[in-house]
């Protein structure tokens, strides 16, 4: 019998147990993460030192994620002999650092950071305030379509200028303009634009249904669990589920199609149709009408978010171009939708393969079994959303995708929010300016 590694326990006299013990090497490297207090001067209000507070003072200087994060761990290491420090010296430690590391102006910096108010705050249209924070506009900047290290940049800049005018008050539309002034400047006209678009959205409570469509290996769950971060949207969906509670309450001999894999599902259609000759046919047959059988469903989980004015992501292979006109038309809702697609049998090949951490092996298998199939679906729908005007994103790389795929949400909410131009509209005006 095999034993399980881990604490081991003493026994009560009730037989239960007791007290757990770690063996030496666990209980050293515990009282390690654990040891360093950082104090006040004269040594109140301990708390602990976080690795991730003092990464973010270091992003707030433009350094990027990877970097801050590696020069923080190392400080924790250089202090780990020590059980407490008071602020100000563990703030002349990390410059010297920096120093070191970087530069002189950058210590300096760091330590006029410190020391002058880091409370800012920012006073809404309604007159409500709020702390200015960074973490905040490095996310927005994001959705924007920055990367992490320029995102980190842009507002590293935002916050010196705002230190260095001395402002502990400023007024939401005034910070607006300096950061919107600020991506014309370093990133584009289409980046300050979204950036726009995404402020006014967050001032309403219109819910933003996003549809990603593709076929298996198309990267669809990836993709949209970071979108979903990026969008800050809590619900997303997923087809697949939808199907699995279907095909629990629908035994497969009342309803064979939707027991069958989308790319299989013409093998339980009724005798009749196999009579047909022609396999793409067959295989687009099958698919919408497993696919309609799922329509309800994710009517139903839409109007359920529409309802609760949430924003929601609905993922899946069953997300044709056609869903959109199934949708309740309102003009208080943003729907976005898009096809994400694979044009390479290997690097298709590769992402069902890929599968195989989140599904069993053998299933992974038995697509790669019938890849043709999955192939052909996916050039049936990529052409149905070229004809319907669906937006099509080519998965190749993951970040420049999620990027493409967040635009595109946002330039929809600039049209149904009045604000015309798309980003790429706005790019080719300041061109022309």
């Amino acid at each position: 019998m095999r034993h399980r590694s881990g604490p081991r326990y003493h026994t009560s006299s009730f037989g239960l147990p007791a007290v757990a013990t770690l063996n030496n090497s666990r209980v050293q490297r515990i009282h390690q993460v654990a040891k360093l207090l950082v104090t006040d001067k004269d040594g109140t209000n301990p708390t602990p030192f976080l690795r991730g507070i003092l990464t973010s003072s270091l992003q707030s200087l433009g350094l990027g994620f990877t970097e801050a994060y590696q020069l923080a761990t190392s400080v924790r290491q250089d202090l780990s002999d020590k059980d407490t420090i008071d602020r100000g010296s563990l703030r002349q430690y990390v410059a010297k650092r920096l120093k070191r590391s970087k530069s002189a102006e950058l210590a300096t910096r760091y330590l006029e950071n410190e020391e002058l108010t880091e409370s800012i705050t920012v006073i809404d249209g309604s007159g409500e305030e709020s702390p200015f924070s960074r973490s905040l506009l490095r996310r927005t900047l994001q959705t924007c379509g920055l990367d992490s290290d320029k995102a980190s940049a842009s507002t590293a800049a935002i916050y010196q200028q705002l230190l260095r005018d001395r402002v502990s008050r400023i007024d939401s539309e005034s910070l607006r303009k300096q950061v919107s002034d600020l991506l014309k400047k370093t990133a584009s006209a289409g980046t300050a634009h979204r950036y726009n678009i995404w402020v006014d959205y967050t001032r309403t409570d219109r819910p933003l249904i996003l549809l990603v469509g593709g076929t298996a290996g198309s990267g669809k769950s990836t993709v949209t669990s970071e979108v979903a971060n990026r969008l800050e949207i809590v619900r997303s969906v997923s087809t697949d589920m939808l199907r699995e509670v279907m095909r629990v309450m629908m035994p497969e001999r009342l309803l064979p199609v939707l027991h069958q894999s989308s790319f299989n599902a013409w093998k339980a259609l009724p005798t009749t149709a196999h009579g047909v000759h022609d396999p793409e046919h067959l295989l687009t047959e099958g698919y919408y009408s497993q696919a309609q059988l799922l329509s309800l469903a994710c009517e139903a989980v839409i109007a359920r978010a529409i309802r609760e004015r949430v924003s929601l992501i609905l993922e899946g292979v069953h997300v044709h171009p056609g869903l959109l006109e199934l949708m309740p038309k309102d003009g208080s809702i943003t729907y976005a939708m898009i096809m994400l697609g694979v044009l390479d049998r290997k690097e298709l090949k590769r992402g069902i393969r890929g599968r195989g951490g989140n599904v069993p092996m053998r299933r992974a298998a038995r697509y790669l079994e019938s890849f043709d199939a999955i192939w052909g679906l996916q050039s049936h729908l990529l052409s149905e959303a070229d004809r319907l005007g669906v937006p099509i994103i080519v998965n190749s790389q993951k970040d420049i995708t999620v990027r493409q795929v967040v635009g595109t949400a946002v330039d929809a909410l600039g049209q149904d929010l009045g604000k015309g131009k798309t980003a790429k509209d706005a790019n080719l005006a300041a061109k022309g300016n």
